[in-house]
């Protein structure tokens, strides 16, 4: 990487001269004659390190720097010094400058100084890079994925999880849809707030009523108190309606002025509650047709999905299964004393072959299943059920549009393994690849450890 550097001083010879020194040394340098000139090239965003003068006419240099490193804490700002400003050098190195130099400039000892600032300057910004990896990691602790398609619905989260917006997540059954909002919740300012869940096709519409506004004493039969509703207990929070596509259309009316007011009153009550809610919505319907066939207000459809998130079934994602099959595998071969740690190549073959219509939930439990029937180390194919143990294999390839050519190449060597039964010979005979290039690629992707390769396996 080649850093740009900015000289500023008003005195033209020294600021060419300084500039053509460390273009030698392989910078590429820019220059301002004055402080005002300097910031509004700082501000363009491509600047690695800035050298400035401290007394200039107009802006100084002082002020330049206090200006830099309120936008950017911890950025590189080298002082240079005419004779008897020291005090002011000192003051400028406590106020944030990474170090100074006395005129006339030693360009030897300024070259060292400058690599030995970006060097620091590199350490700091890929540290921080780490730490938000790691956060990131942590927050999406539940969904797992590195596929193209789940890289969007990540980046998607992170980017609507701070606002207050409605969010509608779609996506067949199985999908993940509630560790969606699960990671929604945890990336937003409302983190530390209730999470409140309601499963709206598990209650009857009088029941969900109730169970989502609350209900006044005698409001009903069996109403002996005043009961709070979800509405209520998620103030300030997020409150997660799954299956939204299953409520009848008076909760609709009444979840619609919620939105629209964020307030509401309790079953049988006169009293009006006032909330601060964010409402993530989820469900596995279609609800355009369902709007046109009139189970489904149109108004609070664009309500409710302001942002829309759509999770991908597996069987477009199967790229993704060997990290959630390594997840699986660990937590139920620990919670059920088994020493296995992963799947043999048939094994292999019939889950990528399988198209998945229960998604990851059923890729779940065939993991727990398989990890009980298991006898060794490996899950081989007579441990998975039987819908996935008799798959005949893939007799076409699918390749989601827009693949990258490394994702592609995945798609055609793991559906073709699969389709020969996980032979890794004949594989590498039908692509046209040599047997070792196969097995390293399998090995890259996570597929097979490089210590399995076996001479005639």
């Amino acid at each position: 990487m080649k850093f740009t550097l900015l000289v500023v001083d008003d005195e033209k010879n020294i600021r060419e001269g300084l500039a053509a020194s460390l273009r030698m040394d392989g910078f590429n340098v820019e220059t301002a004659a004055a402080g005002d000139e300097a910031y509004r090239r700082f501000q363009k965003g491509d600047i690695d390190l800035v050298i400035t003068d401290l007394s200039m006419p107009g802006l100084s240099g002082e002020e330049l720097q206090k200006r830099i490193l309120a936008e950017s804490p911890g950025f590189p700002v080298i002082v240079l010094t005419g004779h008897g400003t020291i005090e002011a050098a000192v003051k400028a190195i406590r106020a944030g400058a990474y170090d100074f130099l006395n005129k006339p400039v030693n360009l030897e000892h300024l070259s060292h100084l400058v690599r030995r600032a970006l060097q620091n300057r590199e350490l700091a910004l890929r540290h921080h890079r780490l730490e938000e990896e790691l956060e990131q990691k942590k927050q999406f602790k539940s969904l797992i994925g590195t596929s193209a398609v789940m890289r969007r619905v990540f980046d998607t989260i992170s980017r609507a999880a701070p606002a207050r917006a409605s969010i509608l997540i779609t996506g067949e059954s199985g999908v993940g849809k509630e560790l969606v909002a699960d990671a929604i919740h945890e990336l937003s300012p409302r983190k530390d707030k209730p999470l409140i869940k309601v499963h709206c096709a598990a209650l009857a519409a009088s029941l969900l009523e109730s169970e989502l506004f609350g209900h006044e004493k005698g409001a009903f039969t069996g109403a002996v108190s005043r009961m709070r509703g979800r509405f209520e207990l998620a103030h300030e929070g997020t409150l997660f309606l799954d299956e939204i596509g299953e409520i009848d259309q008076n909760i609709q009316i009444k979840l619609l002025r919620v939105l629209q007011e964020r307030k509401f009153e309790r079953v049988g009550g006169e009293e009006t509650v006032e909330t601060d809610v964010r409402i993530v919505a989820a469900t596995n319907r279609d609800l355009k047709a369902e709007i046109e066939k009139g189970a489904f207000r149109e108004d609070l459809y664009f309500r409710l999905n302001v942002v829309n998130i759509e999770v991908p079934p597996l069987r477009e994602r199967k790229d993704d299964i060997p990290l959630l099959l390594n997840a699986f595998i660990k937590e139920f071969a620990a919670e059920n004393a088994k020493p296995v740690e992963g799947v043999d190549d048939k094994a292999r073959a019939a889950l990528y072959a399988y198209d998945w219509p229960g998604n990851v939930r059923e890729l779940r439990n065939c993991a727990e299943s398989a990890v009980v029937m298991s006898r060794g180390r490996l899950i081989t194919e007579e441990d998975l059920p039987p819908t996935i143990r008799d798959q005949s294999g893939a007799a076409w390839i699918r390749i989601p549009l827009g693949s990258s050519l490394e994702e592609s190449e995945k798609v055609i060597i793991r559906d073709t393994l699969s389709s020969l039964k996980g032979n890794k010979s004949e594989t590498a005979r039908v692509l046209g690849i040599g047997r070792k290039t196969l097995h390293r690629r399998l090995a890259e992707w996570g597929d097979v450890p490089p210590e399995e390769e076996a001479p005639g396996g």
